[in-house]
């Protein structure tokens, strides 16, 4: 026999369900989830981009076949470089805490790797990279990794790259299909490293640091020679006496092991073919002068073409355009 219900039970259950409904009308939404990263070290934010809504190329593999696998995500997009002062530490010494943090906030690894398996210098040129000096990228010591993880408003991206200069580390995150670009920040506790003031008035001025393309190279760092000249469309280097080609034949005269590459680019005016064709043409143009007229070993001089991959500025402004146009010289490691 069904037993009969108190009548006000009805009522009071629909009672219930209208002051819940009213009381997660009222609630706070919850913000999306925020990524932390802890250096576990003083770092300095160096660079940023962001936009609400776009795409990114999330790189799953290797560079091969001229290109490299990758992705295609959607969503929010922030890319963040910092700088970290961790003198010594390998760029191994330098993900591995990172990898960790990544791996317990639910992310899981799509791809990962290092230098030579990455794909080296074509590797790093064919990725998102914030341009020098917001991100330094040795091209011979650098590590990156994609991953992913369901969010509350669908999949959402993160790839980070990892590299380090003589004395200091750089990181690259960059996190794409989260509910709203999320507020970024890193620890910058030091337990080893407590910070002070250092008072260099006292130094004598042979003892403070050099400036200049040879002191970039003998960083690792990439230099821009800003004087070559160029006739617009052509390959062949104007005539003239380069400053910058001086300096940088001293330099591979003072360091006999050291190998560089002269890295052409170009602004976005016409087909990228055709702008990589003649990116290619300036850096080999500049490399036969090195070798001609400064006596520098052809094996010690690579040359690459990038087209108008890496615009160091806006290509809207005839300005811009004409910082886009020129050839970078980069140190190649031995080691």
């Amino acid at each position: 026999m069904q037993t009969r219900r108190n009548s006000a039970e009805p009522a009071a259950r629909q009672g219930r369900a209208i002051w819940l409904a009213v009381a997660l009308a009222l609630a706070p939404v919850a913000p999306a989830r925020a990524f932390t990263l802890d250096f576990n070290a003083p770092a300095t934010a160096q660079g940023e981009r962001r936009a609400d809504l776009t795409s990114y190329r999330l790189p799953t593999g290797p560079f091969a076949a001229d290109t490299v696998p990758a992705k295609l995500t959607e969503g929010s997009f922030q890319q963040t470089a910092w700088r970290l002062d961790r003198a010594g530490r390998s760029t191994l010494e330098l993900i591995s805490p990172l990898r960790d943090q990544i791996a317990a906030a639910g992310w899981q690894t799509l791809y990962e790797c290092e230098t030579a398996a990455c794909g080296g210098f074509d590797f790093r040129y064919a990725i998102d990279v914030l341009p020098e000096p917001e991100m330094h990228v040795d091209l011979g010591d650098f590590r990156f990794l994609s991953a992913s993880r369901s969010g509350k408003h669908g999949p959402e991206y993160l790839s980070l790259l990892v590299s380090r200069s003589a004395d200091q580390g750089f990181v690259q995150l960059t996190l794409v299909g989260t509910e709203a670009p999320p507020d970024l920040t890193a620890s910058t506790k030091s337990p080893e490293l407590p910070a002070e003031a250092v008072d260099l008035s006292g130094l004598p001025t042979g003892s403070l640091p050099a400036t200049g393309l040879q002191a970039s190279l003998s960083a690792g760092e990439p230099a821009v020679l800003e004087d070559l000249g160029f006739a617009s469309g052509m390959a062949a280097l104007s005539s003239g006496d380069y400053a910058s080609l001086r300096e940088l034949a001293d330099w591979l005269a003072a360091n006999p092991e050291a190998r560089v590459t002269l890295v052409g680019h170009t602004d976005a005016s016409g087909s990228v073919e055709a702008n990589t064709a003649l990116s290619q043409k300036r850096a080999d143009a500049v490399r036969e002068v090195l070798v001609a007229s400064y006596g520098i070993a052809p094996d010690r001089i690579a040359a690459k073409g990038l087209g108008p991959a890496a615009p160091r500025a806006s290509n809207d402004t005839p300005e811009g355009r004409l910082k886009n146009r020129r050839v970078e010289v980069l140190p190649t490691p031995t080691r």
